[in-house]
C-alpha cells in the first residue's frame, strides 16, 4: 500500500515493507520509474529489514514542483528520515537515485550505514543530450523534471565527484557490464574515490536489478545482511 508523507517542499509517496522491527533500509529508483520499480527484487533483498521505497519528487504518487533536480531529491530524502524519526539507515540507489543517494552520503554521512550504488559512475561534463518533449504524452512522471535531470547529468557540479571522498558508509557498488551504456570506467572511478567501496560487476546492462534479479540479490543481500 502507498502512504504519503507531507515534508517542508513536497508531498512524498513511499511504499513500506518488511520487519517493523528490522533497520531502516530506503530504496531510491531511476529516472523515469516509481517505488514499484523495486518488487522484483523486494522479498529477497532485506527480509530482515524496515524497507521505504520511495517515489522521488516529479515520480508516481509523489507531487509535482516548480524546483527540480538531484539536491533538491536530496533533500527531500533527508527530510523524509526526519520526518519518519530514522536517524540512520542503509540506502540504495539505481541510476539517478545512486546519484541523490551519493549525494545525500556525502552531506548527511553519519546518516547512512551501509550504500550501494547501482550503474551511477563518478559523474563528469558529456555531449548534451536532446532535450525530451513528451509533455502531451502521458505518464507517470513529470516531463519538467525529466529535462532538468538531464540536464545535470550533462554539465554535474565537479563538487559532487570530489565529495566521493567525504562518504564514510560500508558501500558497494554494482556495474551492469559490457551491455551498459553508462562507462565502467567512471563506475571504477566512483569505487576508487569512496573510501570503503567494493565493485562488483553483473553482465546485466543497466537494469541489473530487474533483469538479473537473482545476481542482484545475491550481491546485495548479503552486504545488507546484520
Amino acid at each position: 500500500m502507498t502512504k504519503t508523507v507531507e515534508l517542508p517542499r513536497v508531498t512524498l509517496a513511499y511504499r513500506e515493507s518488511g520487519r517493523p522491527d528490522g533497520p531502516p533500509l530506503v530504496l531510491l529508483h531511476a529516472l523515469g520509474e516509481r517505488a514499484s520499480d523495486w518488487d522484483v527484487v523486494l522479498p529477497d533483498l532485506a527480509p530482515d529489514h524496515h524497507v521505504y521505497a520511495l517515489d522521488l519528487r516529479g515520480h508516481g504518487d509523489s507531487g509535482r514542483t516548480a524546483d527540480y533536480g538531484l539536491e533538491p531529491m536530496r533533500d527531500d530524502v533527508l527530510d523524509f528520515l526526519d520526518a519518519l524519526g530514522l536517524a540512520r539507515v542503509d540506502l540504495v540507489g539505481h541510476s539517478m537515485g545512486g546519484a541523490v543517494a551519493q549525494l545525500l552520503a556525502q552531506a548527511a554521512p553519519e546518516r547512512v550505514d551501509r550504500l550501494v550504488l547501482e550503474e551511477i559512475p563518478a559523474l563528469y561534463p558529456r555531449p548534451a543530450s536532446v532535450p525530451p518533449e513528451g509533455d502531451d504524452e502521458p505518464a507517470h512522471f513529470d516531463w519538467a523534471m525529466v529535462r532538468a535531470v538531464k540536464a545535470q547529468f550533462d554539465d554535474p557540479d565537479p563538487s559532487w565527484r570530489e565529495g566521493l571522498a567525504r562518504i564514510r558508509a560500508r558501500t558497494l557498488a554494482i556495474a551492469g557490464g559490457a551491455a551498459s551504456p553508462v562507462p565502467q570506467v567512471r563506475i571504477a572511478e566512483l569505487a576508487r574515490r569512496i573510501p570503503h567501496c567494493r565493485l562488483v560487476t553483473i553482465e546485466a546492462g543497466h537494469l541489473v536489478h530487474s533483469a538479473r534479479p537473482r545476481e542482484y540479490v545475491a550481491a546485495v543481500a548479503p552486504f545488507l545482511k546484520r
